[in-house]
């Protein structure tokens, strides 16, 4: 029986953190849906195409992912993948009480979909996508960050503005 996951954030833009526990669960996982989901209480520099077309090219190595975004709930998203899983990363002890918060809420709603936590690489242990915008938007240097095609497409970004 084919074991699913869904690893799902925002990806504005995906990070090589990211990148991490991606593998790491496709390792583990038949398959993985890498889920871009839309928050709308945060201003994407990305468009939702555009974070689905970079993970897609970072993650073509992968055969067991797929690329994928949803608007709504975490958990109707993964109940319509029949996923057994969601699985999260973790850089440090502040994520945990906001993710064992989004936890609780879907093991309310789904009890049936398991959570698992990977804990980041401690050389990712400080890195966000926000972080990453920030030093890039500066001209700062994003080089081993970032998988290359995202540095790029950052430049890219903060020079058309």
């Amino acid at each position: 029986m084919n074991k699913i996951a869904v690893v799902p954030g925002t990806f504005d833009p995906i990070t090589n953190g990211h990148l991490d526990i991606i593998k790491r669960a496709a390792d583990i996982f038949d398959e993985v849906y890498v889920a871009v989901m839309n928050n709308s209480s945060k201003k994407p520099l990305f468009n939702v195409d555009e974070r689905m077309d970079l993970i897609t090219q970072v993650t073509c190595d992968m055969p067991n992912v797929k690329v994928d975004s949803s608007s709504g709930l975490l958990i109707d998203y993964a109940k319509k993948r029949n996923a057994d899983a969601i699985v999260r990363g973790l850089r440090a002890v502040s994520d945990f009480e906001y993710e064992m918060q989004i936890t609780s809420m879907n093991r309310f709603l789904d009890e049936q979909i398991e959570t698992f936590f990977i804990m980041t690489k401690n050389q990712y242990s400080f890195l966000s996508s926000s972080i990453v915008k920030e030093v890039s938007q500066y001209g700062g240097d994003i080089h081993g960050l970032v998988p290359d095609i995202v540095e790029v497409a950052l430049k890219e970004k903060f020079n058309s503005k």
